[in-house]
């Protein structure tokens, strides 16, 4: 009877799934098997929701051999060997932050492909020193730019939508925002104190979240100019906006370099931009002209690409406002009237090595537009955006050295897309997966988001049913196409998984493994010896000139 029972209890185990599935039918549905060969499929070795036969055409001849996968582990082996047993413990004289604003790993993922195959490697992907940064504010499991600014720039985790204070600061609570006990100094404020060159490099408005994290104490983000702190019933006076504070707090006046788009924040009400775009602030202060006046003739306002590179070597400062908000796509700019985010850098280095006197110098830059493509479930300008970014990174790196210049690569938040199916080698990132159809016998894209405006896009309504649109009628390819998304939402939400650090130069090894967001700003200070505790007073080495 026993034995019975037991073996009733295994037919039972091998039917878990419902309909009397058995593990190995599981195993089928699960993880499919396709016919990788034209041989197979003239034999019909395919299932029925299969697509047109996937046929692997390897990049190179010599990927079909086992030795030249060998080789190139064999190539890594003696890289890794090599950058992991030679620690530099050197003084950073000079510290770069590079954030790409929800540049999440599958964004990488998809990046690699869109540079030219699934082989391909970004600058920073090159970087000897990887680790995992866990982006969750003090109250929210799934962050935003401002608290995650406070943490990687601040070192501490902040609410939800506030800026440079801490979580004492609820949102929108402009008394405590006023309270000086509750504000919190960034790494910029940390240079600027040991005689260091500083500046902020952004493609969105300069007051915006993340670049705002270098020098505004802000409890509602949104707070960008006067009029918007006037609307949440905050008293402009008491609680400074983001462009006021840029322009007249200690650590803005301080900054040798200020570039990205945000004219109307800076200009009143009533004027107007080169462009014919007018200005928001209610008080009637044209800020622009303050900064020109707070400043000797060694500093340049800039609109305008040119403008930017004919800037005289003998420039000590720039504010370089390209746009009324947010600077334009790469996919949509004016080459002609507007930089790109790498020669912003380029221009910006340059100032700062002259002006750290060498003392060194900070620098803040931020891919932003990453972030506003995935909002929108424009996943080809979201990508696009990120190989400018290392566009950025790249120069970056190959015009200091490792010896003295710090540069860590990361971004402050993930988003909801996915890289999905069984699609083959080289497949269109932007296109269909070519591996299999869906359920409803129609194809799906290999991107795709779980929330977000996507959903509308692709979706039929007939008769009070849903189903999806054909994508093969569909040109993926417009920069405009929203990529499919599970759930209708206006704005596609930010994920709450790790993002990647990449860290290259003295004390890179302090970004390996998995850390809270806010040890970032700690780990640069250690490496430049601006915190108490730090690599000169660990090791004897003085912060001087050379």
């Amino acid at each position: 009877m026993m034995r019975l029972q037991f073996f009733i209890f295994l037919l039972s185990l091998s039917a878990l799934v419902s309909g009397g599935e058995t593990f190995h039918e599981a195993e089928r549905r699960m993880h499919p098997v396709f016919s990788l060969s034209k041989l197979e499929s003239q034999t019909g070795g395919r299932s029925k929701r299969a697509m047109p036969q996937i046929v692997f055409d390897a990049l190179r001849a010599e990927e079909r051999y086992a030795e030249y996968w060998q080789g190139l582990a064999a190539q890594a082996l003696e890289q890794q060997l090599d950058s992991k047993s030679k620690l530099n413990t050197q003084l950073a004289r000079n510290v770069m932050l590079f954030i790409g604003d929800g540049m999440s790993i599958p964004t990488i993922t998809a990046g690699r492909v869109y540079l030219g195959g699934e082989e391909k490697q970004f600058a920073f992907e090159q970087f000897p020193f990887v680790g995992l940064s866990k982006t969750y504010c003090a109250n929210m499991q799934v962050a935003d730019s401002a608290c995650t600014a406070t943490a990687y720039l601040g070192g501490v985790k902040a609410n939800y939508g506030t800026i440079g204070v801490s979580a004492a600061v609820q949102f929108k609570d402009c008394a405590a925002q006023s309270q000086p006990e509750h504000q919190v100094a960034s790494i910029a404020a940390w240079a600027q104190r040991q005689g260091m060159a500083t500046g902020l490099v952004t493609t969105t408005s300069v007051t915006h979240a993340s670049p705002a994290g270098v020098y505004a104490h802000l409890a509602n983000r949104n707070w960008e100019n006067d009029a918007e702190v006037a609307s949440d019933n905050g008293d402009p006076d008491l609680c400074p906006d983001a462009a006021s504070q840029l322009i007249n707090s200690p650590v803005g006046q301080k900054l040798n370099v200020v570039m990205g788009g945000g004219r109307e924040n800076f200009l009143p009400c009533g004027t107007t931009d080169a462009s014919g775009s007018p200005g928001r602030r209610l008080d009637g202060r044209n800020l622009i002209e303050e900064w020109k006046g707070q400043h000797t003739n060694s500093a340049h306002y800039v609109e305008s690409r040119a403008e930017l590179l004919q800037l005289s070597n003998q420039t000590s400062r720039v504010l370089g406002l390209f746009a009324p908000y947010h600077m334009a796509y790469h996919l949509d700019a004016n080459a002609a009237e507007q930089p790109t985010l790498e020669e912003m850098v380029q221009v910006a280095m340059q100032i700062l090595e002259r002006q750290s006197a060498g003392r060194g110098y900070f620098l803040f830059v931020e891919g932003g537009r990453i972030d506003h493509g995935h909002h929108d479930t424009l996943a080809l300008r979201a990508i696009d955006e990120t190989a400018e970014f290392d566009k950025a990174v790249r120069f970056a790196r190959s015009h200091t050295s490792t010896d003295d210049t710090l540069i860590v690569v990361s971004s402050d938040h993930s988003h909801t897309m996915s890289l999905a199916g069984y699609s083959s080698r080289k497949n269109d990132i932007f296109g269909i997966n070519d591996g299999q159809l869906a359920a409803d016998d129609l194809p799906y894209a290999t991107l795709s988001y779980a929330n977000g405006p996507g959903y509308d896009s692709n979706y039929l309504r007939e008769g009070g049913a849903v189903r999806r649109k054909n994508l093969r009628a569909i040109n993926m390819k417009n920069k405009d196409f929203m990529f499919p998304s599970t759930v209708p939402l206006e704005s596609e939400t930010h994920g709450g998984d790790d993002v990647a650090v990449f860290a290259s130069g003295p004390y890179a090894q302090l970004f390996s493994g998995v850390y809270e967001q806010h040890f970032i700003p700690h780990a640069l200070a250690y490496a430049s010896c601006l915190s108490d505790r730090n690599m000169c007073v660990d090791g004897g080495v003085d912060r001087r000139p050379r």
